[in-house]
């Protein structure tokens, strides 16, 4: 008897631990790191880099979604570490202009398929949509995550920081590009909107995916501001970064980051990180 039940015991623990094994949660961040400028003066991108690296670094982002990264910064993020990335140009859809890139960690994570769309009546070619005052781009890439066995989508934007009609054309275009191209597959949306919650812009984000701050197990936690401006006492009260997913994960964990060093923020947004798992 006692044989029987020790071996349903360690049937048992096996089953737990592999069940485990199998859903591993996907750390990831969205930042908008702020675009290289001399005119940011103390706050410029150089005095401020390594601190944005070592935040990446710290909270071990599988996955991380920046906004306003010039070619230098896009490149610096993924130099010595276990990123791969997709992303182009907002300006030629090569290396001309901010990137909106997705960074993966290509140890546990297979790319499958990728691209760049803009956000605009041409959203093939690069191009200016509606009332925007830039171009302004969407870069996703469908991956394998190999510790889950199972394949997902990220899209990562920068919605116009002027135009209000563009904005709003925007998340009807992305809500249209998502649901053609991820049909089916779990899907997480990130990125730097440019407006607050109440919105038509984010309104049309949410008749189709969920806002990962409104469904995390654990409470929130840090600021619900966002946007900073580089200044220390900024009451942090305008949420205009976000991460959403759709019904295929479970939100563990939802956080804007409010880290700094010598009274300084890494840049004048807050990163938003979530755990999410299957």
């Amino acid at each position: 008897m006692k044989k029987t039940i020790l071996f349903v015991l360690i049937c048992l623990s096996f089953i737990t631990v592999t069940n485990a094994q199998k859903n591993q949660p996907i750390n990831i961040i969205s930042y908008n790191i702020r675009l290289n400028t001399n005119a940011d003066g103390v706050n410029a991108w150089p005095n401020r880099k390594d601190n944005v690296k070592a935040l990446v670094k710290f909270y071990d982002a599988d996955i991380l979604c920046v906004q306003e990264a010039l070619p230098e910064q896009f490149d610096y993020l993924s130099e010595n570490t276990d990123f791969d990335v997709v992303g182009v140009g907002r300006d030629d859809g090569k290396r001309k202009g901010e990137f909106s890139a997705v960074y993966y960690n290509k140890n546990r994570f297979v790319k499958k398929d990728g691209g760049t769309f803009w956000l605009s009546l041409t959203p093939d070619v690069p191009s200016k949509g509606w009332d925007a005052a830039l171009n302004r781009v969407c870069s996703w890439v469908r991956l394998y995550d190999k510790s889950n066995k199972k394949e997902f989508l990220v899209f990562n934007t920068h919605y116009d920081h002027v135009g209000v009609q563009a904005r709003i054309e925007s998340a009807k275009l992305l809500k249209q590009k998502i649901q053609e191209i991820a049909p089916k597959l779990p899907v997480v949306f990130t990125g730097d909107l440019n407006v607050t919650p109440e919105t038509e812009a984010i309104s049309t984000i949410k008749s189709f995916l969920t806002d990962t701050k409104e469904i995390s197990i654990e409470p929130p936690y840090g600021p619900d501001g966002t946007f900073n401006a580089f200044k220390w006492d900024s009451p942090l009260k305008n949420r205009i970064d976000y991460i959403f997913v759709n019904k295929a994960f479970k939100v563990q964990k939802y956080a804007v980051l409010s880290d700094s060093k010598d009274q300084r923020y890494y840049s004048d947004h807050l990163p938003v990180f979530v755990r999410l798992m299957f």
